[in-house]
């Protein structure tokens, strides 16, 4: 077994494409080694600013050698009338190499059973290797010199070897070696004698191609660093993943500034130090320190010249938060609401302000139908939580919206409550993200979220494959969380349609618009609990009946249906509920039963078994369903329910059908598979 060795050398990578550009090699390299058949164990990939590599370990010698039955001429036409090979019948055979009694007639055609001898896997690589690397995409990929080729940046050298043979391969125009090149301030060619040293022989040249062993160097190094202080550092996962792909040889260092810059809220200080400038911040007792640590790609010992220089850029941002600050300060923060009449919310959906406007009327319904009793608490929140928007600060930080708004409403005196809402209603800011604590920050925030949805979708934006206007997609999910998790009893149906009934331009349809966004939300429900729960148990939980108009049900549907599937009657009940389904789908049964009309007692028994069906708890409710099994089938076996006279047939489709209605109250049984 061999080992194959592949790395592209470019100039630097930005760090967002690096995760995504190694994936995909990865993956393009797959599909070729298993289109062609060949076998490998396994695929490693590394990573740094300045170059994408793999190790293809465990790869055969060489392809397979496979037979293939080729198609000829009519057969006809293949033999002359003595039975002798025609001219086309030659032809046919010498160009598939085989001899004429390898050759047999089937269906009027003459065959050929052809071996087709496998190639050597240096072969197979030379031949698709540039094709791999040049599938990649992503965002501004440019063209450079006089190439037609595209790619994220440069690439400026390439390392192809198996095992310690180079495997000659060209990609926009650079030829591969067996040369590498380690850190940038080291050394301009690393020789790479095999797989197996590639590694090794970058870390001598100062380069850390190993990614995951690169952060982990990270966090280690940021920690130690910080501990000759006695501080703790922030290890924010994004922004650690954004320094490991922007040094190749990451060396930390202590950086600080005047503690004066401290007197601004932390949420500020910490974002122009994390996400503005990607240094580390540090924490002392839970206090934030006026020192940061900048993680360099940097060889040597002299770091006066470093921290000089990133002190010198940190300040000067700081020095703006400071002034940005104190002006927003300078007013009482409630007037920047009526500031919100300047700001477009979105076309044909007034301003910010008139948003601010629909979700104070949304707060109230919320806190209405949750019977929430410190609702002047809820409307202030609502009323406020926009209001950060046309501060100075926020227009200089955009990420800070909501956090500055909360600090700001916190220095004017506000109640802990808004303050506290203000910053919570923008949660979860992320898939994984925590979820609003108070009651103030989750109706504002569902709020928030339910007019934006409706108003992107009234617009006729909705989101497709590619674009997510306004993060619809995000918002969705947060309020599907924040009622499930914070067990709220909110009708989605109806908040829907009330928050359509507000927006400034009513469509010409406006039910289609409502139909649309409970889809939407149906559609984002199902795949969230498709991660924890099998997927034909969600489609049958959602297909009964609105999962919207209460949440919590549907929770309880799905967890209530995960537990029967197991028990070893449900064959049976769920057998007996699909000779119900599949009997009356699609059609209107509009009557009701008529006792006179049985003509049997299998009718009247069945009859009897749908009265015992009254539980309104799912435990009793599937447990006098299991007991109406008998019953059912009973019927089924000795009652045609299409009789030729249409008043019984209709009574008995009207009984079926008000049994159906019951196994309905728990999921549709049709969905689930058998």
């Amino acid at each position: 077994m061999s080992k194959y060795l592949l790395e592209i050398g470019t100039e630097e990578l930005p760090h967002k494409f690096i995760k995504s550009g190694i994936a995909q090699l990865k993956s393009n390299f797959e599909k070729l080694l298993n289109d062609n058949k060949i076998e490998y164990s396994e695929i490693k990939t590394y990573s740094t600013p300045r170059r994408l590599a793999l190790i293809i370990d465990g790869l055969s010698e060489k392809q397979p050698d496979t037979e293939k039955i080729v198609k000829g001429p009519v057969a006809n036409i293949a033999f002359k009338e003595d039975g002798s090979l025609s001219p086309a019948g030659i032809g046919f055979a010498k160009k598939n190499n085989v001899s004429e009694k390898e050759l047999f007639q089937q269906d009027n055609y003459v065959w050929a059973k052809v071996l087709i001898k496998g190639k050597e896997i240096a072969e197979v690589l030379k031949e698709n290797a540039e094709a791999a690397v040049l599938k990649l995409q992503g965002p501004y990929f440019m063209r450079w010199a006089e190439l037609d080729v595209k790619f994220q940046r440069p690439i400026r050298w390439i390392v192809s070897l198996l095992d310690d043979k180079e495997v000659k391969i060209k990609i926009a125009e650079v030829e591969s070696g067996a040369y590498s090149r380690g850190h940038r301030f080291k050394s301009d060619k690393v020789e790479i004698k095999n797989p197996d040293s590639y590694e090794k022989a970058l870390f001598d040249a100062n380069v850390m191609a190993n990614q995951e062993k690169r952060k982990q160097h990270v966090i280690e190094s940021a920690k130690k660093k910080a501990s000759e202080i006695n501080a703790e550092v922030y290890l924010d996962y994004a922004l650690v993943e954004e320094v490991t792909n922007l040094c190749e040889w990451p060396v930390p260092v202590i950086c600080g500034f005047d503690e004066k810059y401290l007197t601004i809220p932390d949420k500020v200080t910490v974002t122009v130090m994390a996400v503005h400038q990607r240094y580390f911040p540090m924490y002392k007792d839970g206090k934030l320190l006026n020192k940061f640590i900048t993680m360099t790609n940097y060889i040597g010992n002299e770091f006066e010249n470093i921290k000089a220089g990133n002190e010198r850029v940190v300040v000067a941002r700081l020095d703006d938060a400071i002034f940005f600050f104190n002006e927003d300060t300078k007013k009482p923060f409630s007037e920047n609401v009526e500031k919100l009449k300047g700001i477009t919310f979105q076309k044909g959906m007034g301003s910010v302000y008139d948003k601010t406007m629909r979700i104070i009327e949304l707060s109230k319904y919320l806190s209405n139908e949750l019977k929430v009793q410190n609702s002047e608490t809820i409307e202030r929140t609502a009323l406020l939580c926009k209001a950060d928007l046309v501060t100075s600060l926020v227009f200089e930080f955009t990420e800070l919206q909501g956090f500055i708004g909360s600090d700001y409403a916190l220095n004017a005196g506000e109640k802990p409550e808004v303050v506290k809402g203000i910053k919570e209603h923008y949660f979860p800011l992320g898939a994984d993200s925590e979820l609003a604590e108070s009651i103030e920050g989750q109706i504002v925030g569902i709020a928030d979220k339910i007019d934006t949805i409706c108003a992107v979708f009234a617009e006729g934006k909705k989101p497709t494959g590619s674009a997510d206007p306004l993060g619809v997609r995000r918002a969705t999910l947060g309020i599907i969380k924040t009622i499930i998790q914070k067990q709220l009893k909110i009708n989605l149906e109806e908040l829907i349609r009330k928050s359509v009934n507000l927006l400034p331009v009513k469509t010409s349809d406006p039910e289609k618009t409502i139909d649309e966004v409970k889809m939407f939300f149906e559609q984002r429900l199902n795949i969230l609990c498709s991660e924890q729960y099998a997927h034909d148990i969600v489609e049958a939980c959602i297909s009964n009946k609105s999962s919207l108009t209460d949440l919590g049900d549907f929770i309880e549907r799905l967890q209530f249906v995960s537990e029967i599937v197991k028990d070893s009657d449900f064959g049976a009940f769920n057998e007996a509920a699909n000779r119900i389904i599949r009997l009356i789908k699609d059609k209107d049964i509009k009557s009701s039963v008529d006792k006179s009309l049985f003509v049997n007692e299998y009718e009247q028994k069945l009859y009897d078994c749908i009265l015992n069906v009254k539980a309104q708890d799912y435990k009793t409710l599937y447990k006098e369903l299991k007991a109406s099994v008998p019953c059912v089938n009973s019927f089924f076996d000795n009652v045609l329910v299409m009789d030729k006279d249409e008043k019984i047939k209709e009574n008995r489709m009207a009984l079926i059908n008000s049994l159906k209605l019951k196994f309905d109250k728990i999921a549709d049984f049709s969905k689930i598979a058998g």
